[in-house]
Order: structure tokens, then C-alpha cells, then sequence
């Protein structure tokens, strides 16, 4: 059914970084890799995954882009100008193109002006909360100005996502959800190789609670290390993540916090792991922390798939992926002891924690909710119904040079 899409798209993407949203842009654009380009506006492991995956990519600029998540107005306007040959570079490629797809928000701001310039219809892929808990006012104003004047459709990674775009002022009618996608039989691990893996980590005897996730404040894994102060002793954790975004100061700050509180022999920082299904089958429990709301919680549905059981923060997107006591836990984010009571719950009553972790695999199985398949269809039809109704001029003799 895909293949029968003719379109040519341009998805555009901020980081070099291989995180979230970078790997569900790659699944997204997976499908159209005859016909696509990922622009990228540094290089790095993103470049290499793509390139491995054989979808097209290339680095637009060797320039950073100065505007960050909490830059006020004068910062933000002021460095705009610096986006001049970006916007005018990707306006030129996007000639050849029939859609401009935005992953992220820097994207957003340089494929928002491309737009314009080239014609050419924007879909913004919006995979964050647009609050205050993550971003400036200003950021958050230049985002949904932004999108509401360019943006043909904007795609909102949960319903939580959708209702603070709303919230801030983003018009309903270009909304739609599309949650992420996964693929089942990447989940699949032996249990041969799961047993010379704990080995390798030393884990074998030890009842392992999973965190994944880059090294974030309000990723919230010092709330991890410090619930385990309240857990049984033969319980250890396992920290699988890099700092991506400045935030080396917090990783050395849990490493400091491990050191204060005498865990050393309880926890692993085990960095950036290609591994992860392997490394999720290896534990007991996935624990998710965000203490700021989730705009998905990817991790959570790789969880489910290894068959393993969660617990997670219940705010954002998190509280559409968990039925708590049922397919999972969910906790008050940042309540160290309700996550420590969750924790020592399942490590008492394993039996309880399996069939829970059963329950949810099989609720995936069955409703095909978060399957890869079910999520490109979707975006497919969506891009379809655009090329039909968009305003903009598609015809290759009038716009493309």
C-alpha cells in the first residue's frame, strides 16, 4: 500500500543526535527512501543511522543554530538572521520536493520560511509538549505562530501533545494524533545471548530495574537513585543514556549523587547502547521518571514489547500508554516513595509483575495500537489528503527548476 505513494518529501531535523524523535523520523521516512531527503543541521550518529538504513541524508549546514529551548525574545529574533543560508539552502532543495516534513522545532522555524519562499506545503511532526515545563514563552509563541501560518497539518505525537498545542494556541483543525510506531519483531531477544549479557554486566543475581533514557534533568533518574535507598538491597539499576544537550553537568552530578549515597555496587551508567531490546529483556522492571510531562514515552511501549513490566511517571502522553495496575504502574512524578513502593512490589511478587507485563504485550498484540504499520498508513493517508487540498502549486514545469 505504501509503495503506491508517489511523493517526494523533504523531512528536516535539527540533531546530530540519535534520540526519540530522530529514530521515529527515520521509521517514518523508511517508506519513501526511494523518493526522500532527510536534511540534518549537524552532523553526527543520526547521519550514520540513516546512511546504515540507506535513507537518504544530507548535512545542510556546519553552522550551529544558537536558539535554545529557554532563549527569550530578543535572543531568539536577534539570532534568526543567522538562519539566512539554511533557510535559503533548503528553500532550493525543497524546489525538487513535493513536501516539507518539520521533525522538530528548530526544523519547524527553518522549514516554516522555506515553505514560503518555495511553495511548497509544511507538515510539522510536533514530538513535544509546547509548555512552559520545557520551553520558553517565546519559544513556545514562535512555534505555534509558526505552525498556525505555514504548517498545512501538524501531527501530534499523543493526545497530550495535541491539547497543549491547542492550549497555546495552535488552531485544532490542522491537529491530528498519530502515535509512534514500532515494529514487534525488533523486541525479539534469545535467551542464550540475554544470559551471557547479564554476565557481561554482572546483573545475574541481582533483581534489575531498567532506566533508558538520555542523562536529563527532568528525564528524573536521580529520582531512580534515590527510590533505591527505600528498595531491598539485591535491587540495582541500570542507567542507559548519554547527556545530548549540555547537560554533562547533571550526569556528573548523579554520578556524584551515586558516590553520597553509597550505591556504587547498586548502579551502572552504562552510556549510549545500541542494544536496547537485549538490554530491557535483561531486567526485572522499566522504570520511567520524567518529572516534567511526557510527550510520548517511547521507552514504555519498547518495554512492553520486550514483555517486561513498567512503572511510570503519570503525567503528558505517559497516562494514554498505561492503564495503571493493569498494563503497568503509574507514580506522582518525583514521589520517591511511591516509586520505591512500586518497585519493592514487583520485586516481592514477581509473579504479579510477569502477568502484568504479559497483560500489556498482549493488549499491543491485539489492538496493533502502536504498531509501525498502522502509524505509516496513517501518515500516508494524511499526505495523500494534503497533496489533494494543498493551495500551494505542485506542478514540476511551473516551480521545480
Amino acid at each position: 500500500m505504501l509503495k503506491e505513494v508517489l511523493m517526494k518529501i523533504l523531512f528536516l531535523d535539527q540533531s546530530s543526535k540519535l534520540g526519540g524523535a530522530e529514530l521515529s523520523l527515520s521509521d517514518v521516512a523508511k517508506p519513501y527512501r526511494n523518493d526522500c531527503l532527510v536534511g540534518i543541521f549537524a552532523d553526527g550518529p543520526f547521519r550514520e543511522f540513516l546512511e546504515k538504513a540507506q535513507i537518504p541524508v544530507q548535512v545542510l549546514t556546519n553552522q550551529p543554530i544558537q536558539i535554545s529551548r529557554d532563549s527569550h525574545f530578543i535572543q531568539s529574533i536577534s539570532r534568526l538572521g543567522s538562519l539566512i543560508p539554511l533557510i535559503a539552502r533548503v528553500t532550493k532543495i525543497a524546489r525538487d520536493y513535493d513536501i516539507i516534513y518539520a521533525n522538530t522545532q528548530k526544523a519547524l522555524v527553518v522549514g516554516a520560511l522555506a515553505s514560503f519562499l518555495s511553495r511548497r506545503p509544511l507538515v510539522y511532526h510536533l514530538r513535544d509538549i509546547l509548555s512552559t515545563d520545557h520551553f520558553s514563552r517565546t519559544n513556545c509563541w514562535i512555534a505555534v505562530t509558526l505552525a498556525n501560518r505555514f504548517a498545512s497539518l501538524v501531527i501530534a505525537n499523543s493526545k497530550a501533545t495535541q491539547s497543549a498545542f491547542i492550549e497555546a494556541g495552535g488552531r485544532p483543525e490542522i491537529t491530528t494524533v498519530v502515535y509512534n510506531g514500532f515494529d514487534p519483531e525488533n523486541y525479539q531477544s534469545q535467551p542464550s545471548s540475554l544470559s551471557h549479557l547479564k554476565q557481561q554486566l554482572g546483573i545475574h543475581n541481582q533483581y534489575v530495574v531498567g532506566h533508558f533514557s538520555r542523562l536529563s534533568p527532568w528525564k528524573g533518574q536521580h529520582i531512580l537513585i534515590e527510590a533505591l535507598t527505600h528498595c531491598p538491597e539485591d535491587v540495582t539499576t541500570i542507567l542507559v543514556g548519554d547527556p545530548l544537550f549540555g547537560e554533562e553537568e547533571y550526569a556528573e552530578q548523579l554520578h556524584q549523587q551515586v558516590a553520597d549515597l553509597g550505591l556504587e555496587n547498586r548502579v551502572q551508567f552504562l552510556g549510549f547502547r545500541s542494544d536496547i531490546p537485549s538490554l530491557m529483556a535483561c531486567c526485572d522492571l522499566i522504570a520511567h521518571t520524567s518529572i516534567s510531562p511526557e510527550p510520548f514515552g517511547r521507552v514504555i511501549i519498547e518495554a512492553m514489547f520486550c514483555n517486561r513490566p513498567v512503572v511510570a511517571a503519570a503525567a503528558g502522553g505517559v497516562v494514554e500508554l498505561v492503564e495503571s495496575g493493569r498494563t503497568g504502574w503509574l507514580v506522582k512524578p518525583g514521589d520517591v516513595k511511591e516509586l520505591a513502593d512500586v518497585i519493592t512490589l514487583c520485586r516481592r511478587n514477581p509473579k504479579l509483575a510477569i502477568e502484568t507485563a504479559s497483560q500489556a504485550q498482549q493488549h499491543l498484540q491485539m489492538s496493533g495500537r502502536f504498531h509501525l504499520s498502522k502509524t505509516n498508513q496513517q501518515i500516508a493517508h494524511l499526505l495523500r489528503q494534503l497533496m489533494k487540498e494543498t493551495p500551494y502549486t505542485l506542478d514540476p514545469s511551473s516551480e521545480r527548476s
